[in-house]
Parts: structure tokens; sequence; C-alpha cells
């Protein structure tokens, strides 16, 4: 098996351009994974799900049935819902046949949910995500959505995933925080809502981590994407003793990282499939 963050590396940057409608006009891909969510899960329509969707498609939400069938009927549990949902678009990035949405959802309550699909053959072939409730109070003041939406520095795309890889293996994997210089500066906006601002408040975060003996680190990266002055890091690990996915979104400017955004979610062990979450 290739190793996720030497794939990583090698994928070809493809054509980026600056979030918005128009954008996902001019991106098949993009446009397939946004119209998933609102004319699929929102508007329920399933010609959209059959055109787009493989029949075999690989399903890691672990309360979605799996396969273009599975996500039929779950787009038919959501229409008997007392509440419609409804999704708030706030990022998409694309990177050779993976696309990330990253989202406000209202089901129920707020959520903030990235969503990585796979395309194969022009069509949607396998969908992970990462949910978190939205709390009403965050520790920065920062919502875990908003924030800067353009994607700019696209030569700089490679350079940017090297430095966001460096700091999730030497920082969240390996724990070397006194490296944490070496990728956050002065200023860094905080959308985690346990987190404050800056490199002063992430490094707090961690060592009441430490204090408390509360277990957190990441074990395994799965898929990077990168576009331009963002890049998106799906990975597993573990937070408080159980295992956990992380969904970690960073904006990068003049070789630091100033922006994060991320959900974590506990990772259950029985799911309404036999793909895992990965």
């Amino acid at each position: 098996m290739i190793n996720p963050i030497k794939r990583a590396l090698t994928i070809s940057t493809a054509t980026l351009m600056i979030v918005g409608a128009s954008a996902f006009a001019q991106d098949t891909a993009k446009t397939q994974a946004v119209e998933l969510l609102q004319q699929g899960l929102v508007q329920g329509n399933t010609d959209f799900i059959n055109k787009n969707v493989a029949e075999n498609y690989i399903q890691h939400n672990p309360i979605a049935p799996d396969g273009r069938a599975g996500l039929l009927g779950f787009v038919g549990y959501l229409k008997t819902l007392e509440t419609p949902i409804s999704i708030n678009t706030k990022r998409v990035l694309r990177e050779g046949n993976l696309v990330v949405v990253h989202s406000e959802y209202l089901m129920g309550n707020k959520k903030a949910i990235f969503d990585l699909f796979r395309i194969e053959n022009g069509k949607l072939a396998e969908h992970w995500d990462g949910i978190q409730d939205i709390p009403s109070k965050t520790v920065s003041g920062r919502g875990m959505t908003d924030g800067s939406t353009t994607i700019t520095d696209l030569d700089k795309t490679l350079v940017n995933k090297k430095l966001v890889i460096g700091f999730v293996t030497d920082i969240l994997m390996n724990g070397q925080s006194e490296k944490l210089s070496n990728y956050i500066g002065d200023v860094y906006h905080q959308h985690n809502p346990n987190v404050a601002d800056g490199l002063e408040g992430l490094g707090d975060f961690i060592s009441y981590l430490s204090e408390n003996k509360i277990s957190f680190g990441y074990s395994k990266i799965h898929n990077v994407v990168a576009e331009g002055n963002f890049v998106f890091t799906q990975s597993e690990g573990h937070f408080g003793g159980k295992p956990t996915a992380f969904y970690d979104l960073f904006r990068v400017e003049n070789g630091l990282i100033v922006e994060h955004w991320d959900s974590v979610q506990q990772i259950p062990s029985k799911m309404a499939h036999s793909n895992g979450m990965f």
C-alpha cells in the first residue's frame, strides 16, 4: 500500500479557483460534490443521485448504508425528519480526484462538517465526513466555519502542503511542541471551539491536556488535499482514550499557518457498513 503522505505529495495539482458559485460552475467535480449535498441531501433529488453517484459508492459515514442504494435510502430517511436540513457551504477545495466541502449544517442543531469525496470516471465514488456539533460559545470567540474563504497562492500549493504535513507529523503525531514556532507565528486564527487564538493559545491547550492527563494524539494521516493557501488533512488518532477521526483545514500565509478549522468525531464501534471511517 502506498504511504498516504507520499501519495498526497505526488498527486498533481488541479486547476484551482476562488471559492464561489461561479467557481463551482467551472469545475465539474466541485459542482457534483456541492450539488450532491444541496440537491441530494437537502432537496431529496433522486435523479441527481442516480446520474452522479456510482452504483458501488463507498460510504464511510458510520450511520449511512453503503452503495448508491444505501445513499438513496438515507436521503429517503432525511425526508421523514420533522425539521428539514439545510447546508451552508463555506469552502470547497479540489486536488486531483479528491474534493473537500466545508459546510455548516442545520440538522436539529448546528454542525460543522467536512465532506470528502473521491471522483472516479466522472462520478462520486467514495465519501467520508467529519462531524462536530457547534457550541453556542467558543474560547476564541470565532465560529467553527467563519473566516477566510478566498483561495490564493496557487503556485505555492506543494510547499504549503509540505508545511502542513510537517505540522501534523511533528506536533500532532509526535508531540514535538518545541517546534510550534516553525509552523505558527504571531497571527493564528483559531476556529476549534476549545482553543484560544495565537501560538500561545495552542500551546496552552496542549499543556492543559498534558497536565490533566487527557490522552491526545494523531496516529495516521489518511488523506491530504491542498489548493493554494488551503490544506486539508484527514487523520485518525485518539482523544480522551477513545479512537477519534480528525478533520483539519489550515490556511497558510508567508510560510506559516495563520488559520485553522476542524471537526473532531469519535469513531463508533458499530457502523451501518463494513468500510470503517477511513
